[in-house]
């Protein structure tokens, strides 16, 4: 197994716009609880965030006026990266699950095949199934097709699903992908 020596690129930081970092000269101001404080200089809003202690932050440069908010850059940050976690804990990635049948399957094996793909839609993952001809079977494409056709017809009438990619042949595998 070849080792790749190549350092990852880091993430680039995101940047905060706040105190003499902001280029307009007026900007709409925000309270730390969220009250507006009206329209006024980029200077006068970075004075008035220094008596408070706190920071002048800008929230939505493209607006007109720019939109600040007076508050913690520290505590801004955090809030941001723990919404970023948040949400990539809550993400799920779908999987692509893979189904094989043969044109000679016998009857309980195609039992268990539509099972398995029924589990498999029901954990809303995409279903791959794929249909391997073998030696002289390669010459019967055409009963292949149908016998793939067969199989997603009897799994419709047991759940909704929404073919993605339609039967298609690649070599000796008529393959189609299914989801719920």
């Amino acid at each position: 197994m070849r080792i790749s020596r190549r350092r990852k690129k880091p993430e680039p930081k995101k940047e905060y716009c706040c105190n003499e970092g902001i280029s307009s000269p007026v900007v709409l101001v925000l309270a730390n609880d969220n009250s507006n404080l009206g329209e006024m200089k980029t200077g006068e809003a970075i004075r008035l965030a220094e008596q408070d202690g706190h920071d002048l932050l800008l929230i939505n440069p493209k607006s007109n006026p720019p939109v600040t908010k007076i508050m913690d850059l520290g505590q801004y940050k955090y809030q941001q990266e723990k919404k970023e976690r948040l949400a990539k804990a809550q993400q799920k990635a779908i999987e692509t699950k893979c189904i094989r049948l043969s044109l000679r399957i016998g009857q309980n094996d195609m039992e268990m095949r539509k099972k398995q793909t029924l589990k498999f839609l029901e954990a809303t993952n995409k279903v791959k199934i794929e249909l391997i001809l073998k030696g002289r079977e390669m010459a019967h494409k055409k009963l292949g097709f149908e016998a793939l056709e067969k199989f997603v017809k009897e799994i419709k009438a047991q759940t909704e699903i929404k073919i993605d990619q339609p039967a298609e042949s690649q070599g000796n595998r008529i393959t189609t992908i299914i989801t719920k």
